[in-house]
Formats: C-alpha cells, structure tokens, sequence
C-alpha cells in the first residue's frame, strides 16, 4: 500500500495503555481449528439487539446470510476518508454514517458472521514502512477465507480455500505495497471479538481505540526473514500504473 492509501488506514498502536486481555489464544499453523456453531444461537434480531445494535441495523446484518453477502455489503459502503481526523468507528457508528475503511468494515463483517453463528474474527496484517490492514477472516468447509474493505484492486475478499492463516496471509503478499516495495511482512494470530466486550467494538459512540490496540499488541508471525525482505524484487511499471485503479474516487 502506498502512504497516501489514507482509506485503509488502521491507527492500531494509538492509546496503547491497556490490560491485553482479551487475546484469543488458539492458532494452529497448516491446520483450521475447528468452532463448532451447532446451538449457538437460535435468533439473529434478539441476538443483534442483545449485543447492542438498534432493531433496525440488527435486521439490516440479519439479512446478510453468507459470508459472500457480507462482502458485498462491506463493498458497497464508501470508503471513510477520515475527513475530521483519524477514525476508528464500531459496528454501530458503521452502520450509522454508512462509510469505513478497513478494521471498520472488518468489526461490521465480524459482527455479521457472528450472527450468522459463526465465530467474529480479526486478523491484522503489519507492513514495513506502511499502514496495517486488517481482514475478518472466516472458515467454510475446513479452509480459510477472509472479508476485507479497501479502495483497492489488491486488498479485498479472499475465497475460503487456504488450509492455513498463513497461506491467508500470503495471498496479499505480492500486491500489499508502497510504492515499488513489497511491504507486508507479518500476520496475527485469530483475533476473537468474543473474548471483549460488545460496548467496546459494536455499540460504541466512541473510537474503538482500545480494540485496535490490542490487536495491535497481540501475537504476530513473521511471513518472511529480513534476508528475505532484502532481496525482494522491487514491481514493475504495469503494476504502479495499477495502484491508480480506485473504487471511490478520493474528494
């Protein structure tokens, strides 16, 4: 991603000063841990509103029956541009000004697929030299895929057919850039929203900071060496003129 990707910005590190808690602490690398959903919950609405959406936005997430149909409605929201300052909105406030950038869209998809009685995961992605990204990523049938928000070709919905987080992770890593520098250059571990408190990243009328903090500070795995990272060939024209393709054309 190139610095001026203001859109896919995700301020992780700000307000840092908190008790790490909340980490989920499962992650098992070539393999899908399994999350069983059988019973987990029987009504969407009732359980929307218990996490502390209005009826209305509850119904709206209640519609979104695959992991597909949330991506299409991430999609379809404009990106947030962060004109009054950095952002980092809930589900609620999402949902409200009907505009996000990516660990916003990632809290909505999250939320989303937890009422379908799927499990609400983030996954953050850290850059050299460039801004993290962050994916709500999703198992279907044993493998791994992902619902991602950006104004980019690169960074968006990931099919469920990597049989790891890794493999996940790897699928950005050629077209996650800054310029002609590949800059990706670690994942986190499944970052489980059940482990925190819904006020803190669904209903919240304040920045979710705390939230992004600790994803931020939680386990991260390296994707490849600094030897690696060194010999990295740099991308070629065809690609840079690529990087101009945007979805919402910046005010």
């Amino acid at each position: 991603m190139s610095a001026n990707r203001a859109e896919n910005k995700c301020k992780l590190a700000r307000h840092a000063q908190i008790a790490f808690g909340g980490r989920i602490l499962l992650h098992l690398r070539g393999t899908v841990p399994f999350f069983t959903t059988k019973g987990f919950m029987k009504n969407p609405i009732a359980f929307g509103q218990d996490l502390g959406l209005s009826r209305p936005h509850t119904a709206l997430l209640a519609r979104l029956k695959t992991p597909e149909a949330v991506q299409d409605y991430i999609t379809q929201l404009e990106i947030n541009f962060e004109p009054e300052g950095d952002t980092c909105l809930s589900v609620a406030e999402v949902l409200k000004q009907k505009r996000a950038h990516c660990i916003e869209g990632a809290f909505v998809a999250a939320c989303a697929l937890w009422m379908q009685g799927r499990q609400p995961l983030l996954m953050d992605m850290q850059a050299d030299g460039d801004d993290d990204h962050v994916i709500a990523p999703f198992v279907h049938n044993g493998f791994w895929g992902a619902i991602s928000k950006s104004n980019h070709v690169w960074l968006r919905w990931r099919d469920p057919v990597y049989r790891s987080l890794r493999e996940l992770a790897m699928s950005y890593f050629h077209e996650y850039t800054s310029g002609a520098r590949k800059t990706l250059r670690s994942y986190s571990a499944p970052f489980n929203l059940r482990r925190h408190d819904p006020a803190l990243w669904v209903s919240n009328k304040e920045p979710c900071w705390d939230i992004a903090a600790a994803l931020d500070a939680s386990r991260h795995y390296p994707l490849v060496t600094p030897a690696q990272a060194k010999q990295l060939k740099r991308r070629d024209e065809t690609e840079l003129r690529a990087d101009k393709v945007l979805e919402y054309a910046r005010p």
